[in-house]
């Protein structure tokens, strides 16, 4: 097993169609409004932006996002991470119930940060936990975004 790779998933649930959450999760320009370790996000061109992300661990991560592929019909997208994240993210939507969706994030990343990748064998489950912690204040978050 390498320490330094990461591929990580999360599951969401909320009670929106899948429509309406494909919507918030295509604005990524938007993130910091609904998901608060996302610092910032900076506009570089119609399919990149650099994102500023904090969790509960005193580091901060850069990275830019360039789109790799959008398909709304198939509740797909998925991105290119460079900078301290190197690898992919990809969300995908489906219907959950009569008014909700199910959304699996996943993420294959390698830390471009020198320190990360030196503190990988002590530090891991400690970036796993931070990540976690992250990904479920997302899913807090953008329930209560789509809530009316």
């Amino acid at each position: 097993m390498d320490p330094n790779r990461y591929h990580l998933s999360s599951v969401w649930s909320v009670p929106a169609h899948p429509e309406q959450v494909y919507r918030v999760l295509e604005d990524v320009a938007r993130y910091p409004a609904w998901w608060p370790q996302i610092r910032t996000v900076r506009q570089l061109d119609e399919t990149t932006g650099e994102l500023r992300v904090r969790s509960f661990l005193p580091y901060e991560l850069r990275f830019t996002v360039r789109e790799q592929h959008r398909d709304a019909a198939a509740g797909l997208l998925q991105a290119e991470l460079r900078g301290d994240l190197q690898g992919w993210s990809r969300w995908q939507l489906s219907p959950a119930g009569p008014a909700g969706s199910r959304i699996l994030f996943e993420e294959d990343v390698r830390p471009g940060k020198a320190l990360m990748r030196r503190l990988a064998l002590i530090a891991r489950p400690l970036f796993l936990a931070n990540h976690a912690a992250m990904m479920r204040a997302g899913e807090r978050g953008l329930r209560t975004h789509l809530t009316p």
